[in-house]
């Protein structure tokens, strides 16, 4: 007898090619048969699938559920479970939850999350495996390691050039993170404590993921101006050392840098035809959302938090950051607050109505609130990425999808912050604006770049393919009316049509409604 079967549906089984009329038969956690169950079976449910797709579990390469703690404050996940991710990767951007060797390891993840709410109580990565699996998760979840994680390790909060023994440390802390089942290395070069990182230390570090067949993950040094030598020094890294690379959320940012993006496409292609393993992923939105202290000119965050704030209330140097900010080129009417713990009132407002209302520049407003919330503010900057791009990049065969955020439910609300839409509907996006709408994408490559080409990028085995033998990590949605909801004025919204989806085996949204099972994995490499 199955445990269960989904009869009738279209099997679009995350290969990229073709799809069949087939049902699927479940027994414990894994696919027994995907067969046209012809005669008298039996099964003890039934699911009919007439008229939807069946295809894996997607997989999010590229979550933050980890960085803004909500891996632990909601753990059913519903944001990504109800929009068919099964399976989410942490540790990106250089922040992750493990390995912790002293009190300034957790420290980055400070630019995400309030440090007041976080308690841990692991070190190792193998400890922070067991205590995810002792509270109990709603999809599976890997992790890579955050190399400002380990290097906050190694050094604290300072900021300065690291000495050749320190880097040999921190390769031994990488080096037994991937022993105990890391997928890989993640950078955020962008960053104030990682800005000062040279090329020589990431190979190095490189070197260890390659003979560990592991990931490099990378948020570019930059993403405007900087974008071009930022790929071709990620490319360089591919070349000297052989390792798998993938670029995070990948874009160009402001209209004078958008020609920028084809012949980046074209630089990674060519990587590619050379023997560089290198892809990227995106987010479908024309939308970024990050720190606001990214706006200043680089060198006012050098050194961290503590620094940076010092430099803002430094009067002589602020009126040098002001005048450098002037030829920045940021458009401030379309920058929003989203989140600002510390002054919750101004979340919703735009930079330019704070700077008028203050009757004072756009910059030293900026620089103001920095100083207020403690350098914690988040922000959308609207219409800054190119809707052109986002088509051009998502047709590419290096291309997968990802939400680049993290987790949250409906209740959320209640914060008063707003998170990105893209925590609650980038793949459903995919699949009706980019597929079914737009018709840029065929169902069957839209879907690959969600399954299979992630699992394989990462090193997920038995996952990202409808195959018999195969963990039921399995999603069934209409393809009519599947897409997303939520938006920057209310992005608190679930997606519509995903009909069920399953977790290794065990039924966590049925009928569109979430049936509270917690059947998430940890998963290693």
């Amino acid at each position: 007898m199955f445990d269960l079967v989904i009869k009738n549906g279209v099997v679009i089984d995350g290969s990229g090619f073709g799809r069949v009329e087939a049902d699927v038969a479940i027994e414990n956690n894994r696919i027994v048969a995907i067969e046209k169950l012809h005669g008298t079976f039996q099964a003890k449910k039934v699911i009919d699938a007439k008229g939807k797709i069946v295809c894996p579990g997607f997989i999010d390469i590229l979550d933050h559920s980890d960085s803004f703690w909500t891996l632990f404050t909601i753990p059913r996940l519903d944001s990504k479970i109800t929009q068919g991710i099964t399976t989410i990767i942490g540790g990106n951007c250089g922040s992750s939850l493990a390995p912790v060797f002293g009190d300034s390891s957790i420290h980055s993840i400070r630019k995400w999350v309030n440090l007041d709410n976080v308690n841990v109580n692991w070190s190792r990565m193998s400890e922070f495996f067991g205590e995810l699996n002792r509270r109990k998760i709603g999809i599976n979840f890997g992790t890579l390691v955050g190399h400002e994680t380990l290097r906050r390790g190694m050094l604290g909060d300072d900021v300065r050039k690291i000495r050749e023994d320190e880097v040999k440390m921190i390769g031994k802390m990488l080096y037994d993170s991937l022993k105990e089942g890391a997928f890989g290395m993640s950078t955020g070069l962008v960053f104030s404590h990682e800005r000062m990182v040279s090329p020589d230390e990431i190979k190095y570090l490189a070197e260890i993921l390659k003979s560990a067949d592991a990931l490099y993950a990378s948020h570019v040094r930059g993403e405007a101006e900087e974008l071009l030598p930022s790929v071709n020094e990620a490319i360089q890294v591919g070349r000297e050392t052989g390792v798998s690379i993938e670029i995070s959320h990948f874009k160009a940012i402001g209209k004078k840098y958008w020609s920028d993006m084809e012949r980046a496409l074209k630089m990674i292609d060519i990587a590619n035809e050379e023997g560089v393993n290198m892809d990227f992923d995106i987010y479908p939105y024309d939308t970024t959302g990050s720190v606001l202290y990214i706006l200043l000119p680089d060198w006012v965050a050098e050194g961290g938090r503590k620094k940076m704030i010092s430099r803002l209330k430094d009067l002589e140097l602020r009126q040098k950051i002001i005048r450098e900010m002037k030829g920045m080129d940021y458009d401030y009417e379309n920058i929003i607050i989203s989140i600002c713990p510390k002054i919750r009132e101004i979340v919703g407002k735009r930079i330019i109505d704070m700077a008028r209302g203050q009757e004072i520049c756009p910059e030293e407003a900026i620089i103001e609130l920095l100083i207020s919330s403690n350098g914690h503010v988040i922000v959308f900057d609207k219409g800054v990425l190119s809707e052109k791009n986002i088509e051009m990049e998502i047709k590419s065969n290096n291309c997968l999808i990802s939400s680049a955020d993290a987790a949250y439910n409906t209740e959320y609300a209640r914060s008063g912050e707003l998170v990105h839409p893209r925590c609650f509907g980038s793949f459903v996006r995919v699949l009706g604006k980019y597929s079914r709408e737009k018709q840029i994408i065929s169902l069957e490559k839209a879907i690959n770049k969600m399954t299979l080409m992630p699992a394989q990028k990462i090193g997920i085995k038995e996952r990202g393919l409808l195959q018999t033998g195969y963990f039921a990590d399995i999603v069934v949605f209409n393809p009519e009316t599947v897409g997303d909801r939520s938006d920057f004025e209310n992005p608190y919204k679930y997606s519509t049509g995903v009909d069920y989806v399953f977790v290794n085996g065990k039924l966590v949204i049925d009928n569109g409604q979430h049936t509270g099972e917690l059947a998430g994995r940890v998963l290693k490499k």
